[in-house]
């Protein structure tokens, strides 16, 4: 559980960056120069097992390709295109409690994961809490609710998320945990150059760097990707799936201080309510 709340706090960063940043570069942008930075403060320290593990690595270039398409290329990519569109609040709410129910549905039906009681009424709780922040309380706004843009991106990017989950679960057991990462990061930043040289030459932006934008990738690159992404496989690896992504929920908690301390975006007892039902549905599932 240690290895999950420190990815958590870590990670809740990722969406309040994606709002900060919005202005000053574009998504496809700060995403490709984020693997890029997280595959070169690795190389150093994962090479040598690459090298070792390099026979694994090949025969299992199919699944290493899909898990770097939905969680390094796709997941963070959507992240950052819904950050122009969304608030950093309703990104981690949105975002991090569905892909939970997205990941859990795959783990039962491809993993046959059981679906304990205790499960089932901790997600139900999340999802009254997530239910009562996009309403604020008012069934009139529940029943004529719409996703903005933003909102679409991001439930777009909890599905790739939740892909990824399960697909980490087959990861092979000869395969070490460093060059995993080195790999995924590598194969995620290829897929996405393509991208970024089609925008730099036909899209009209220009990115605006100054200190606090290359503190903010360095951020990414190494405390939301390096040292995230091996807490979260280390906890898929010991406490599975279905059970590991429920704790997805403390995101939007770390998230929503966050965005109010540093983006000085507002808070209502409707935000407070939702995160005690969260919270709380967290608490049962894993009793």
């Amino acid at each position: 559980l240690g290895d999950v709340y420190k990815r958590q706090l870590l990670w809740s960063g990722n969406f309040i960056i994606a709002r900060k940043v919005s202005h000053a570069i574009s998504p496809i942008s700060l995403a490709f120069f984020r693997w890029t930075c997280a595959s070169l403060v690795l190389l150093p320290f994962a090479y040598k097992q690459v090298i070792a593990e390099w026979s694994p690595l090949k025969a299992n270039w199919r699944i290493l390709t899909w898990i770097a398409l939905t969680g390094i290329a796709l997941f963070n990519t959507f992240v950052y295109v819904a950050g122009h569109n969304t608030t950093a609040i309703n990104m981690a709410l949105i975002g991090t409690t569905s892909s939970p129910i997205f990941a859990t549905a795959m783990a039962v039906i491809f993993l046959k994961e059981r679906l304990g009681f205790y499960r089932i009424i901790g997600m139900i709780i999340c999802i009254l809490g997530i239910v009562l922040l996009i309403s604020k309380g008012s069934c009139e706004i529940l029943f004529s609710f719409k996703f903005s843009s933003g909102d679409t991106w991001i439930l777009a990017g909890a599905f790739a998320f939740a892909v990824y989950n399960i697909l980490v679960r087959k990861k092979p057991v000869n395969i070490s945990a460093l060059s995993f990462l080195l790999i995924i990061f590598v194969l995620g930043s290829l897929m996405l150059f393509p991208f970024f040289i089609i925008e730099q030459l036909t899209v009209k932006t220009s990115t605006d760097w100054s200190p606090a934008l290359l503190g903010s990738i360095l951020y990414l690159g190494i405390g939301t990707s390096v040292l995230a992404f091996w807490c979260w496989n280390l906890a898929i690896s010991k406490l599975g799936a279905g059970r590991t992504v429920l704790f997805g929920n403390l995101i939007p908690i770390f998230s929503t201080l966050e965005a109010i301390l540093i983006l000085g975006e507002t808070v209502t007892p409707i935000h407070f309510y939702s995160g005690i039902l969260v919270i709380s549905g967290l608490v049962i599932a894993n009793i």
